[in-house]
């Protein structure tokens, strides 16, 4: 059933040196959080007793189980879509339906070969959490429990990657699919779980979404006898009852959305000529209509004017409506509850109701805006566009400019509505005109950095999927870390100085993957600089921003930070901009 197509991945990922990079950089990863949870507890108090390791060992797992939920989550789905993705880009897709192979051992192949590789993380990172159950506070069972959430949330989280892989021809509207259905799934079980919606039991919340489902089996039992694994066995049961449904979806759907109509053979000039003189009884010409008046950027006119990336695009902007509404619905309730215009707990003191409520819509529109930045530039090398290009008369400005003013414009949406949303804040008075300005300065200069962060990968790496993988992970983890680290400082509040020691070691790391993703291929001092600053002036804002009452503190640093790395991406592709393309298809060919 899985065919020669999953013997292929099975035989050739251990010969790839990222093979092991990636296992050991995931544990070390983990493993990092478990020691800047000791270092905190130990900075606090003293650790003196089992109690007190008991204490350490519950607060680590309810950290680092999540963690890796999300993580392996998104992992899961972008790398099935990539296996699929890489082959349509490549226009080799279309061999592959002409052989001798079945649906079935295309789709399971494909989507076993991308499941192949986040399993193994999966697996590495199980030892971690067996460690927690000696310091005491986390039962065997938990582990257990987490461990078939997780694993069986991999399972539908590819299949999602594949059938929507399958089902789309171009990769912005495969990644912004997987991306917004992911994040639906978790929100629109949020409400369910608060008891907001009527007739619908809390109980369906811990049952289908797995931030709840891992979240409850994180807490500690009341009783000796409630250790039974009743939530995670339902929810696994159901998560691989859907991922089956899933992949026989594609398997009989395969071969009438591939190949897509996009990309069907149309007629040449010589026959459209000829149907359109049998048609009017005379030589008549083949062009259906006349040539469109170009702009002087034809880059940009090409981003704005015609359907770059197709006209499914609709379906991704109702979507994320959708997405928006729901958020909006939850806004407004809680404005007319009362609940944004004061704080009664610790938790909703150190991190606001509305920030938790328009914190996916934020993290959302940066993930479509940087998957669109990069495809424009992936889309014109796999389309054998690029090289082209390169010998008009086109200037850098022209392009890089074009292409990120393209983005924004067909990302509008994406750009526009979380500042409606602080605008509505700010009207009803949940937000003072100041700190919305603050925000507003602040969102346009992460736009900014996220878009061209995404043309700067697609420029240094010429494969699709590296490009594609590198700028889209780039975007995830900086944010993960960040609310990984937010939940840290919730648990452990300090000053600025007590909690960058224990930090220390997370900013390091994340300067070091940021060098490594950027600036290996492109090396430059601004890049260098960028890369091991912008972790520190993030940890630097968060901190500012959970002792409270410092918001110019916080939107400067972040202006200041932020808008001097895509400066220090920006300069070097206006100036290098032939070399930097030619150097990474040379660095890739070697390879």
């Amino acid at each position: 059933m899985l065919g020669p197509i999953f013997l292929r991945e099975w035989l050739s990922s251990p010969r790839r040196t990222r093979h092991y990079v990636q296992r050991v950089s995931f544990v070390v990863a983990v493993f990092s959080l478990i020691c800047t949870v000791w270092l905190l507890l130990a900075g606090l108090q003293q650790v003196r007793n089992l109690g007190d390791l008991a204490q350490f060992g519950m607060m680590a797992f309810q950290i680092v189980a999540p963690f890796q939920l999300v993580v392996l989550m998104f992992l899961a789905a972008i790398a099935a879509a990539n296996q699929i993705c890489h082959e349509k880009d490549r226009r080799t897709f279309d061999l592959l339906l002409l052989t001798e192979l079945s649906n079935s051992q295309i789709v399971f192949g494909k989507y076993i070969a991308g499941l192949l590789n986040v399993l193994q993380l999966f697996i590495a990172g199980i030892p971690l959490l067996l460690l927690l159950t000696l310091l005491g506070g986390v039962a065997p069972h938990q582990v257990l429990a987490v461990s078939l959430v997780t694993g069986s949330t991999l399972l539908w989280s590819a299949a999602v990657g594949t059938t929507v892989a399958f089902w789309r021809e171009k990769t912005f509207q495969t990644l912004a699919v997987i991306a917004l259905s992911l994040v639906l799934w978790c929100i629109i079980w949020e409400p369910v779980s608060a008891g907001l919606i009527p007739g619908v039991p809390r109980e369906y919340a811990t049952y289908a979404s797995p931030l709840r489902a891992v979240w409850e089996a994180c807490q500690p039992p009341v009783t000796v006898a409630d250790n039974t694994l009743q939530i995670p066995f339902y929810y696994s049961a159901g998560a691989s009852i859907f991922a089956i449904l899933l992949c026989l979806l594609s398997v009989f759907r395969l071969r009438v959305w591939n190949p897509s109509r996009q990309v069907q053979p149309r007629l040449t000039d010589d026959e459209a000529e000829r149907l359109a003189s049998e048609e009017l009884g005379t030589k008549g010409s083949w062009k259906v209509r006349t040539a469109r008046p170009m702009w002087n950027n034809p880059v940009l006119w090409r981003e704005m004017c015609t359907w770059a990336y197709g006209k499914k695009v609709l379906v991704i902007r109702i979507a994320y409506f959708v997405l928006a509404l729901m958020i909006s619905a939850q806004l407004y309730q809680s404005v007319q509850a009362g609940e944004l215009f004061g704080r009664s707990t610790l938790s909703e003191e150190l991190l606001p109701p509305a920030a938790k409520t328009l914190a996916p819509l934020f993290l959302v529109s940066l993930v479509l805006l940087n998957a669109l930045a990069v495809n424009s530039i992936t889309n014109e090398r796999d389309g054998q566009a690029l090289d082209l290009l390169l010998v008009t008369e086109i200037s850098s400005w022209e392009f890089l400019f074009g292409k990120i003013l393209g983005v924004f414009y067909v990302a509008k949406e994406m750009l526009l509505t979380p500042l409606a949303l602080c605008l509505y804040l700010c009207f009803v008075g949940a937000l003072s005109f100041e700190t919305f300005v603050f925000i507003s300065a602040a969102w346009l200069v992460m736009t900014l950095f996220v878009s061209m962060l995404g043309v700067h990968c697609g420029m240094i790496y010429s494969q699709s999927r590296a490009a594609i993988s590198v700028s889209l992970g780039t975007v995830f983890f900086l944010f993960l870390g960040i609310i990984t680290c937010m939940l840290i400082m919730i648990s452990f509040r300090g000053s600025f100085g007590r909690q960058l020691a224990p930090f220390l070691l997370i900013i390091l790391g994340g300067g070091t993957g940021l060098y490594l993703a950027l600036g290996h291929r492109n090396p430059s001092p601004a890049i260098t600089i960028a890369s091991y600053a912008l972790p520190f002036l993030t940890f630097f804002s968060m901190t500012s921003f959970v002792l409270r009452n410092q918001e110019l503190t916080v939107a400067s640093v972040i202006v200041v930070a932020y808008g001097f790395a895509t400066a220090a991406m920006l300069v070097p592709a206006l100036s290098e901009f032939d070399f930097a393309m030619g150097r990474a298809k040379t660095i890739d060919e070697e390879v």
